[in-house]
């Protein structure tokens, strides 16, 4: 017997994404804004409220969230306020933002143990998957791009679309003024462009997710109770997929 292969084509495909559009919320886009030191001057603090800013200036709806007072990660503490309100704000987004600096050529221990306490499932729901993510880092010293290639692989691991655009600022310690806003430079000019990048992007993918996500390999079943129906009705191109609508 051969093995089951998922019926795609390109009319099909292109009907069910014209579907998706027809469904455009009109809201703005949700942002979750994280980053990763619990310092009063931490510089991936300054990054991230400057994305911030950049982002509520285009007209998203965005939120940052304060990591002091996150347990360590446990696996028990789920009723902890801290953890309850990063679950609930990461389940609210439709895209995020992530910035940590760079220590000992990785990301932050602040930073991932935010990562740690969201699911993969929480309620049934996987809270991140399919939503965008832009990721940034600081550094102490010369350009670097460990941190942010650090959180790529952890976007991936929470099944985010990471945009291709990224912002490392070196010795960030000179890149900001005291109100903590960023200088005027290539680096901020940087930052503007991912978040550029990030707000079309969360608008051309956020009524897509359902799509773009249902894997073949989670839902067998419902790929050959397609087939089926495809054999008996003889019709290999107006299939109804009803996963995603």
């Amino acid at each position: 017997m051969k093995p089951l292969t998922p019926h795609h084509n390109i009319s099909k495909t292109l009907r069910q994404l014209a579907e998706g559009q027809q469904r455009q919320n009109q809201h703005p886009p949700r942002i979750l804004v994280l980053y990763g030191s619990l310092r009063p001057e931490s510089f991936s603090r300054k990054q991230a409220l400057e994305a911030a800013t950049i982002l509520a200036d285009f007209g998203a709806e965005v939120r940052v969230y304060d990591p002091a007072g996150l347990p360590v990660f446990d696996h028990t503490s789920t009723d902890h306020p801290k953890v309850r309100e990063l679950r609930e704000l990461a389940s609210w987004s439709e895209g995020m933002v992530w910035s940590s600096p760079e220590i000992h050529g990785n990301l932050s221990s602040v930073f991932k143990n935010q990562i740690d306490w969201i699911p993969l499932t929480l309620n049934s729901v996987r809270p991140t998957q399919g939503k965008t993510l832009a990721v940034m880092q600081v550094s102490g010293g010369s350009q670097s791009f460990n941190a942010v290639n650090a959180l790529r692989i952890l976007g991936r691991w929470m099944r985010m679309f990471t945009i291709p655009n990224q912002s490392s600022v070196p010795m960030a310690w000179q890149q900001f003024n005291e109100d903590g806003s960023m200088k005027d430079s290539s680096y901020r000019d940087r930052v503007v462009d991912v978040m550029e990048e990030l707000f079309r992007i969360t608008l051309l993918m956020r009524n897509h997710g359902d799509l773009l996500t249902f894997r073949f390999s989670e839902n067998k079943e419902f790929y050959a109770a397609e087939g089926n129906s495809m054999t008996d009705n003889h019709d290999t191109t107006e299939a109804k997929v009803s996963c995603c609508g």
